[in-house]
């Protein structure tokens, strides 16, 4: 018979790869939330109480210390177990994406408060137009009742989004509410600051993986004790310890990097909208080319939506045009047609500034030997290496794979035989420098600009007009405002639309979009040529006409049949072991296994895109059922058939926006 302890247990979750609470002992009992030191094997770990009855039964070691940070908020262990049962993601894994990083640092040797708070709602914020003044009312009289609302505020670029939400910024803090905002990349932020610091007289805190252990505690600390009451963040911000959260702003809502692709697979723009639901908050998306399930929301009733259908301050939309390579081509080993070339020298006499797009980092994605045709790839992963001349290496994107490009080639042993194929930023960049030697060029890539510091000064030097041309991936396709900009050159509009990704067509026309109306935002017109092979694809239509809703519509037409998102549900598993055999052999097994039924399909096995990475082979399979049927119950009792070995990695993917 088993002797039960008298002294109080405690479940405590742990931030690592467990799905389940362990017990502990205390000296009293302890509040859901309160944050602890408890051993673990041989070394001491920080974890949290969770809201669950101890094992009365098991042996239990006591906890070694509490520690001085306020207890998480109910809400936000309710949302921890939420994303783990939605995601099926291990709950040790969620509580880590706010938790671990931020309390490994060692606390400092003596008490100190960074700045924090401070935003005064009371300053006067600009002007705002009558759709504007409509708009922020709208979202101010969402805080101010404090209930669950979700809003889209779908506005074309340069309409002032930012200026209509800080208003419902302003309305929260003057609740005495904190505000989330979030954004898709840490370069986006630079200028978002300066802004919120012209209108609140305080910067917001900033949470993103660029910051110090020690900047991470001390945000987190001043988060749980409402000292920082604006947030301006990353996707993990999501999960930092808010006890009086009255606002989540999702900006540019439709961006895939709010999509977490690896560890716990969560889309952060949902999860705001389930985060905002348990603090009784409205959460407002923002975009200029909102994502079709935000659009489908809103049609359906269950998101409420402001348009912003015009720029501010009288700048008008640019032109666009395409530019048919077929017909007007560059000239041999160039990759900038005529025309293009000719409009930025214009523009560059007229004192304005030009902007390359190209979404494609390094010189050139493929090396290639002119003498037998070997391809230099990837020994870990199936891609080929990208040279990236400025440090002289080729590199897999992917893995992170580099090496010399090599004097002799491998396969035939000719010598100085390899050459480059197509076109990076790195490449563009040089035919710039022979075409405008007196003008200076700047690349933005994020192997470049690589924190918010350097984004600050490239920002920073484009706004003094000490750089006559920007050339940039998709770091530059959105936020930016850049009032002398009035020419953007797309080189190669066409890249993202081969390939059988369902939502290739969507996201090309968002980022270009984007991309485009950085062009024009000020006094001066704007104008943006596109280079196609292709104007005649409805991408480049839609582009061209600015119709974007109706891209959409067409969109929506072509996936609701097959009950393909957002009018069905889908979830990825992807198969992955260091044997070949043995990951095809496990995706044999679970295809045999797979659920079957009305309203669900199971495609597949196959090969990934990227079949082999990082040395690991990849097989895929995908369930899509209707909207009315969910998954998560269907893939738990489908993988507990299934005797998984330890040599393979099974990962589910549910509401995967990349097929990769």
């Amino acid at each position: 018979m088993t002797r039960l302890s008298r002294t109080p247990r405690v479940s405590v979750l742990l931030p690592f790869k467990f799905d389940t609470a362990f017990t502990y002992e205390a000296e009293a009992m302890l509040a859901p939330g309160t944050l602890v030191r408890v051993p673990l094997g041989s070394r001491m770990v920080v974890g949290a109480v969770w809201d669950e009855p101890a094992d009365a039964a098991v042996k239990a070691k006591p906890v070694a210390e509490l520690l001085d940070f306020p207890p998480l908020p109910e809400t936000l262990m309710k949302f921890i177990d939420w994303v783990a049962g939605y995601t099926l993601a291990r709950r040790g894994d969620v509580l880590a994406l706010g938790l671990k990083e931020a309390l490994l640092a060692a606390p400092p040797k003596r008490a100190k408060h960074f700045a924090f708070g401070g935003a005064d709602p009371a300053l006067p914020g600009p002007a705002l137009s009558h759709s504007q003044s409509l708009a922020a009312d709208a979202l101010r009289a969402a805080v101010a009742v404090q209930t669950f609302s979700v809003t889209l505020l779908d506005g074309v670029t340069g309409s002032g989004k930012t200026e209509v939400y800080m208003e419902a910024v302003a309305e929260a803090l003057r609740a005495r509410k904190q505000v989330l905002v979030l954004l898709p990349e840490i370069a986006l932020s630079i200028q978002f600051l300066e802004r919120f610091l012209a209108r609140f007289g305080a910067r917001p805190a900033a949470w993103h993986s660029e910051l110090t252990p020690a900047q991470r505690r001390e945000t987190y600390r001043a988060v749980a004790q409402g000292r920082a009451d604006v947030v301006v963040g990353a996707r993990s911000a999501l999960f930092l310890p808010f006890p009086a959260l009255g606002l989540i702003v999702v900006d540019e809502e439709h961006e895939s990097a709010f999509k977490q692709e690896d560890g716990v697979m969560y889309h952060a723009r949902d999860m705001a909208v389930v985060r905002a639901k348990f603090c009784s908050s409205p959460a407002v998306l923002v975009s200029a080319t909102p994502s079709l399930e935000s659009v489908e929301n809103a049609a359906a009733g269950r998101y409420k939506k402001l348009d912003l259908p015009a720029r501010h301050g009288g700048a008008t939309m640019p032109a666009v045009h395409a530019i048919d390579l077929r017909a007007d081509p560059p000239e041999r080993g160039k990759f900038l047609s005529p025309r293009l070339v000719a409009a930025m020298r214009e523009t560059l006499q007229r004192g304005e500034q030009a902007m390359l797009f190209l979404n494609r980092r390094g010189y050139a994605p493929l090396t290639l030997c002119r003498t037998c045709g070997h391809r230099i790839s990837c020994p870990h992963c199936s891609a080929w290496l990208v040279e990236h001349r400025a440090h002289a290496r080729l590199i897999c994107h992917h893995c992170g794979h580099t090496v010399q490009k090599p004097a002799r080639c491998p396969s035939c042993e000719a010598e100085n035989s390899f050459v480059p194929i197509g076109p990076g930023v790195e490449r563009i960049a040089e035919e710039v420098a022979e075409l405008f030697p007196e003008t200076e060029a700047l690349v933005m890539a994020s192997d470049i600009i690589t924190g918010p510091a350097q984004a600050q000064d490239a920002a920073s030097r484009i706004e003094r007009r000490e750089v006559g041309i920007i050339i940039g991936t998709q770091m530059v396709a959105k936020g930016w405002h850049f009032p002398h900009l009035t020419l953007v050159g797309v080189v190669d509009a066409d890249l993202g639309l081969a390939g059988g990704d369902l939502r290739a067509g969507e996201h090309t026309v968002q980022m270009l979009h984007q991309v485009a109306g950085r062009a024009g935002r000020a006094e001066a017109p704007g104008t943006v040529l596109l280079q196609s092979f292709a104007p005649e694809h409805p991408v480049i239509a839609a582009l061209l006409s600015g119709d974007l809703p109706e891209f959409l519509a067409q969109e929506a037409a072509l996936r609701r049949p097959g009950h393909w998102p957002p009018f069905g549900r889908l979830a990825a598993l992807i198969i992955s072991a260091a044997e070949e055999r043995l990951a095809d052999q496990i995706a044999r097994d679970l295809a045999r296994a797979a659920p079957r039924g009305p309203g669900i399909e199971v495609l597949g096995p196959a090969p990934a895109p990227i079949s082999l990475l990082r040395g690991k082979f990849r097989r895929r399979l995908l369930l899509k059922t209707s909207r009315d049927i969910a998954v998560q119950p269907l893939l738990r009792t489908w993988l507990a058939q299934l005797d998984i070995p330890r040599a393979v990695r099974v990962d589910i993917d549910i509401d995967p926006v990349s097929f990769m």
